[in-house]
């Protein structure tokens, strides 16, 4: 292991049989995991699916447990480390244990967690929810990545993403079939109303409503919409139209764009630079002499001062 780099550390959790070692015996497997060290798999919850070893041992991937919740300890990690001596760290992990624990307990040297990903059996989605809220949303607030594993069309899935996005805007929610196919929960409609009277926009619904605005310009043209956005820099005053919009991360932090929406009239321009704002604004399409096609354009009926979201950063699902 080149100590330079690291060990990087994925983290999979989930409440049992919520496919977390299928899904990492999965991942072992997969050409583009591979990596030239070793790969230390850490399992803390034994459920019935088990891990074959001939295969661990084909994909330079050793095994060990940790059996319960007094023994995962930084020394036992420690420990682990001396003896395998990995390049990568895979742990599968029992929620009950905590995850804030985890996040805050001291790894060894080296060791940096790249990726905390939670799973979740869809069908037993809202029991589980039920009965221990608590837990999962400690799972959604430290997950970068959620999957809702045997779902289908026919489930709410709609409600079972709100549920996650609340707890966690920024993280990325999956949904995938029986058989391992992902389900496009918008294909069909966005996860707000498009038919109220005035559209409300949620903070983790902003990078959905850009991307459905330029797909389907049947949806919104002469509807009102309401959202939470921040007031973008002017370097000079356009008329009656100022962009309004929130920043978004496409692929990395190198990679942060500024989502406008140009908004004119009203009091949208009773605001400053980078201040939030709730607005109010019927949309219409108008030709671009920039760009040379039509484009949406927000006729603003109320501007309002906001508070910035917990989180600033739009995501796309």
């Amino acid at each position: 292991m080149d100590e330079e780099e690291g060990v990087s550390v994925i983290l999979v959790t989930g409440f049992l049989e919520s496919g977390k070692t299928t899904f990492l015996r999965d991942a072992v497997t997969q050409e583009y995991f591979q990596i030239e060290d070793r790969t230390l798999l850490i399992n803390c919850e034994s459920g019935e699916e088990e891990y074959d070893p001939a295969m661990l041992a084909k994909y330079r991937t050793d095994y060990t447990e940790i059996d319960s919740e007094e023994n995962f300890t930084p020394e036992t990690l420690a420990e682990l480390d001396r003896r395998f001596k990995p390049g990568r760290v895979l742990i599968e992990y029992n929620p009950l244990w905590g995850m804030q624990r985890f996040e805050e307990m001291k790894l060894p040297e080296g060791w940096e967690i790249i990726q905390q990903i939670g799973l979740v059996d869809s069908t037993t989605y809202v029991v589980y929810r039920t009965n221990m809220k608590s837990l999962f949303t400690e799972m959604a607030k430290y997950c970068e990545l959620f999957i809702f594993n045997r779902a289908s069309k026919e489930m709410p899935l709609a409600d079972f993403r709100r549920g996650i996005k609340a707890a966690n805007p920024s993280c990325d929610v999956v949904f995938e079939d029986k058989d391992g196919e992902q389900i496009d929960i918008f294909e069909d409609r966005p996860p707000y109303d498009v038919t109220a009277p005035v559209i409300d926009i949620d903070d983790a619904d902003f990078g959905i409503f850009y991307i459905d605005l330029g797909d389907h310009r049947e949806r919104y043209e002469g509807k009102t919409v309401r959202f939470h956005a921040q007031i973008g820099k002017s370097k000079r005053r356009r008329g009656r139209t100022r962009m309004v919009g929130r920043r978004a991360m496409t692929c990395c932090a190198a990679d942060i764009q500024f989502l406008a929406l140009p908004c004119r009239d009203g009091n949208i321009w009773d605001f400053g630079d980078g201040d939030w704002v709730n607005v109010t604004a019927k949309v219409r399409w108008v030709f671009s002499k920039v760009f040379k096609e039509e484009e949406p354009e927000f006729i603003v009926q109320a501007a309002e001062k906001a508070e910035a979201p917990a989180e600033e950063l739009v995501v796309f699902s």
